[in-house]
């Protein structure tokens, strides 16, 4: 069966409490998880939006909406990282290094624990480094595969393949040619996959017909 590849960069919390959900309910139907980083900044430019931290109104609601559902999935407190937005690169190449499953995930669960868990943040490559070796993973040697042009082109990959798949934000779940956007949207994958699914391609069509009656000015 097809893996869920899952569509993630570390500024987003909302990313952070789907990945630490996914897993479950990937195994609850014979899934696999494929974590796919990515840079949520060229999935905004692609599409011509701002970020939420972007948008003065809804930078605090966002954060006090992420710490809700952190408590509601029964994490620890949600905790901002030192600065918002920052740099991921870093850390979105590190979660590329070839490696095997168990120690990329332990690597991707350290990384956002660091940035939305009280672990000082991951904006750094001596962070990045720290971290990995917390783990019991080479550090050192996963930055300086990180500053590599392997580790750069294969998150230039994953973007132009989650943009490709039609994702416009993260985290973003892709699975059986089917788009899955927003930590919200688990219990939407989750009966997808057990084959309760109200969606039907006859409802698809029927959107897909609807054409525009009205558009905005474009703000400027």
């Amino acid at each position: 069966m097809d893996p869920i590849r899952f569509y993630f960069d570390y500024l987003s919390p909302y990313a952070y409490i789907a990945w630490t959900q996914i897993h479950a309910l990937a195994g609850r139907h014979e899934r696999i998880v494929e974590p796919r980083p990515v840079l949520f900044a060229a999935l905004l430019g692609e599409h011509g939006q701002k970020g939420p931290a972007e948008i003065p109104a809804k930078r605090l609601y966002v954060f006090k909406d992420a710490y809700r559902k952190t408590h509601r999935a029964g994490l620890p407190p949600l905790t901002p990282p030192p600065t918002h937005p920052f740099n991921p690169l870093v850390a979105l190449r590190a979660s590329t290094i070839d490696n095997e499953a168990e120690a990329q995930r332990r690597l991707i669960d350290a990384l956002y624990a660091a940035t939305w868990a009280g672990g000082g943040g991951v904006d750094a490559p001596e962070k990045v480094a720290r971290i990995a070796t917390g783990i019991g993973l080479d550090g050192e040697a996963i930055v300086r595969e990180a500053a590599s042009d392997r580790a750069k082109a294969r998150v230039r990959a994953n973007t132009e393949e989650a943009i490709g798949a039609g994702a416009f934000g993260i985290p973003s779940m892709v699975v059986d040619g089917e788009l899955f956007w927003g930590v919200d949207s688990l219990p939407l994958l989750d009966d997808f996959l057990a084959g309760r699914d109200p969606l039907t391609p006859e409802e698809i069509v029927r959107w897909v017909g609807v054409v525009p009656s009205a558009t905005r000015r474009e703000l400027r």
